[in-house]
């Protein structure tokens, strides 16, 4: 497995993760709750971006990954 592959499921795996953070804040009844979810989800959206911008410059790197 190629380490863009890697980075791109590990990608995959925290966006379903983070769906599924943003399903229990919906449901959650309690507001401390609510808030502790909110900031793991804001946490998310940071790594997330990191590692999509990490995936443009593996791409921009190592044109024969691009699209995989």
């Amino acid at each position: 497995m190629t380490v863009i592959s890697q980075v791109k499921q590990t990608l995959t795996g925290l966006q379903s993760a983070q769906a599924t953070l943003k399903l229990y804040e919906v449901q959650s009844q309690n507001k401390e709750t609510k808030k502790v979810y909110q900031e793991i989800i804001d946490t998310t959206d940071e790594i997330i971006k990191d590692l999509e911008g990490r995936i443009k410059t593996l791409e921009y790197e190592e044109p024969q990954y691009k699209g995989l």
